[in-house]
């Protein structure tokens, strides 16, 4: 029963994340990933070498969650690399064990390797239990470190409340 509603949540979270298809929905986008960048940076200097020495990185300005006992979440982003903007993802998760509640905040997805980065862009790339999201504070990233994957994750949250002590998946699709 669980699972059935795990994979309803799922995908109506999925169904929600799809890429912005408008001009005016894309421009907006890069807006908010932008701005969401800079209050990041501005929480934490160290991320700039840090985002300086990656292949590449995603930006996800607004990621909402939420769920009871099973859980999904999703946000639309930006890619970059080499500091500039090269398309569009979608971030999709879900969650089963003790979660209770809702949020949403901002997350940033950086890439190491060239590897991983073209892994990323040909296809679907699911990363849950292998990332753990740092809080974005001063000196953040200073301290992290790539995990095997090559990949480094932080989070900005930007309201609500959840208690999350659970399983969770988290999958990025681009779509240039």
């Amino acid at each position: 029963m669980k699972a059935i509603g795990l994979l309803a949540a799922f995908g109506l979270m999925v169904g929600c994340a799809s890429a912005p298809k408008a001009v005016s929905e894309r421009q907006q986008l890069d807006q908010d990933a932008r701005q969401s960048l800079a209050q990041m940076q501005q929480r934490d200097s160290s991320l700039r070498p840090l985002l300086d020495q990656a292949t590449g990185y995603i930006i996800f300005p607004r990621v909402k969650a939420g769920g009871f006992i099973v859980g999904a979440g999703a946000g639309k982003g930006v890619v970059f690399k080499g500091g500039e903007p090269i398309g569009y993802a979608q971030l999709s998760k879900a969650e089963v064990g003790a979660v209770a509640g809702g949020q949403e905040y901002a997350e940033l997805v950086v890439v190491k390797d060239p590897q991983t980065f073209e892994k990323m862009r040909n296809g679907n790339f699911d990363f849950g239990a292998q990332a753990s999201a740092v809080i974005i504070h001063s000196g953040a990233a200073d301290t992290t470190s790539f995990g095997a994957n090559g990949i480094a994750v932080y989070v900005q949250p930007r309201g609500g409340a959840m208690l999350n002590l659970s399983l969770t998946g988290q999958r990025i699709k681009f779509t240039m």
